[in-house]
């Protein structure tokens, strides 16, 4: 395998990304200090449960939208 087999490219929050291969949301999350907030995360159009994110292996060209939710008045 090449190196660029190894990893994918995606778009997070309109950024191109490039992580490992076989990452989750939920590694995804955790790469970016996100994990145990509360977050919504879309993939490719859709909502991702919470329930799904140790499950849900992101694909290359995968566009995810993760928007991290701001207590306040």
């Amino acid at each position: 395998m090449t190196k660029t087999e190894l990893t994918l490219t995606l778009r997070l929050n309109g950024t191109l990304q490039h992580v490992p291969a076989g990452t989750t949301v939920s590694a995804l999350l955790a790469r970016h200090g996100w994990l145990g907030k509360r977050v919504a995360v879309e993939r490719n159009g859709t909502i991702v449960p919470k329930s799904a994110y140790e499950t849900t292996v992101l694909n290359d060209g995968d566009v995810l939208e993760i928007v991290v939710a701001v207590g306040g008045g």
